[in-house]
């Protein structure tokens, strides 16, 4: 049976599962978790009268472009240990996406446990984010940083205040509730937070991260500032625990290249080679997305070139695995694609229009700027013309995507 998560009813239930998973291990983790359920809404599988299967959202904004699009942020899929390999994560996964579309949210976004699983909901890779390792006291930054004030897990509304607040870029988002920062906050072990308040009692910059031991590695869970005199504060902040904390893991800030603050960066890495305090910089794409409504995402495109129209042959995967009764029933379809200064999508084929044939997959990774067209017809599921093609390339000159936000 799949129905609608209720918060009160499934409660304890879906704390059994998180618990087998092993995402619950102490009490601090179970208050987190019953936090994040707090802010989502979803659906569940249920047998022998218990939910076994979760599938989660919560409301948020992505920038695009210049605009913010009404975001889906799909958290909390989980299975329980007797309901393994039933088909409902699928299941509950696909109703919850056709209701959130339905519902007016324009794109979806989430965090993998591994490449491949979300694709068939339509989801496509993201850009990388670069999680790098470094000594504070390399840091180069000459400002000496205020006093800051502590911030702990009480903190966790100012905190999100903050985020929502934060420098933003092409990609950026933030969950609108602020119970799931909260839940950040308790699930962080050892967690603590540095930041400065203003007159007014805001706090204006800050960071969040996890201790470890006298030396680290401390890791950054966010940062979260809106000038680059803020940001360089911060920096500067995190140099002052270099006496003592050996190294720091953080993500690349977004629009930011955070080897031009590091000294000797290579040194440093052959230095530290296979010690706990490594220092390097890793790559990966732990994040996915896909496009739920194509007016509002077509209408914020930015594109550069001259004029351009052309027939889109859609293809939606989710199609093959979403339950009979939901209204909404992706996106496959042929469309007419206008791009210039104002932008548009509509139902269609044109006549005699070049046609870009490709997966909602592909498509949401074009749009979002992850990669060109040229690129995504070597990788992906992305076929059109060599003109076409290059007149995407020409046209669509993003910034990689950086979502700057943990789902």
């Amino acid at each position: 049976m799949i129905r609608p998560f209720h918060p009160q009813n499934d409660l304890q239930a879906c704390l059994r599962i998180y618990r087998e998973i092993g995402w619950i291990e102490n009490d601090k983790h179970e208050a987190a978790t019953k936090a994040f359920f707090s802010a989502g809404r979803g659906w569940v599988a249920e047998l022998n009268g218990e939910a076994e299967c979760l599938s989660l959202a919560q409301s948020g904004r992505v920038r695009a472009g210049r605009r913010d699009l009404p975001l889906c942020i799909v958290g909390g899929v989980t299975t329980s240990r007797i309901a393994r390999k039933q088909g409902l994560a699928t299941t509950t996964t696909a109703k919850l996406l056709a209701e959130e579309a339905a519902s007016g949210q324009a794109v979806a976004m989430l965090g993998v446990f591994e490449q491949g699983y979300y694709n068939q909901f339509g989801f496509g890779n993201g850009s990388y984010d670069l999680v790098c390792t470094f000594d504070p006291s390399t840091l180069l930054v000459t400002e000496t940083p205020r006093i800051p004030v502590r911030l702990g897990e009480d903190d966790w509304q100012a905190m999100h205040e903050g985020r929502i607040q934060r420098h933003r870029q092409h990609g950026g988002c933030i969950g609108l509730s602020p119970e799931p920062t909260q839940a950040e906050a308790l699930w962080s072990n050892d967690g603590f937070g540095l930041g400065y308040i203003d007159e007014s009692g805001t706090l204006t910059h800050h960071f969040w991260g996890q201790a470890k031991g006298e030396h680290g590695p401390y890791r950054v869970n966010w940062m979260a500032y809106q000038t680059r005199e803020q940001f360089r504060e911060l920096l500067a902040l995190l140099k002052t625990l270099g006496d003592q904390v050996r190294s720091v893991r953080l993500v690349e800030p977004p629009g930011i290249q955070l080897q031009d603050f590091i000294r000797h960066p290579f040194k440093l890495r052959q230095l530290t080679q296979k010690s706990p305090h490594e220092n390097g910089i890793r790559a990966g794409a732990y994040w996915q997305v896909r496009i739920l409504k194509l007016d509002p995402c077509m209408a914020a495109l930015q594109w550069t070139g001259a004029p351009l129209r052309f027939h889109l042959a859609l293809s939606d995967p989710i199609e093959r695995v979403i339950p009979d009764d939901s209204a909404w029933r992706g996106l496959s379809g042929d469309y007419v694609v206008e791009l210039g200064d104002e932008s548009s999508i509509a139902p269609g084929t044109g006549r005699a229009l070049p046609t870009l044939a490709c997966s909602v997959n592909a498509f949401s990774r074009l749009w979002f700027g992850v990669r060109s067209a040229t690129s995504l017809s070597w990788s992906d599921e992305l076929r059109g013309p060599e003109p076409l093609l290059r007149q995407l390339d020409d046209g669509l000159r993003l910034p990689p995507p950086r979502p700057d936000w943990e789902f």
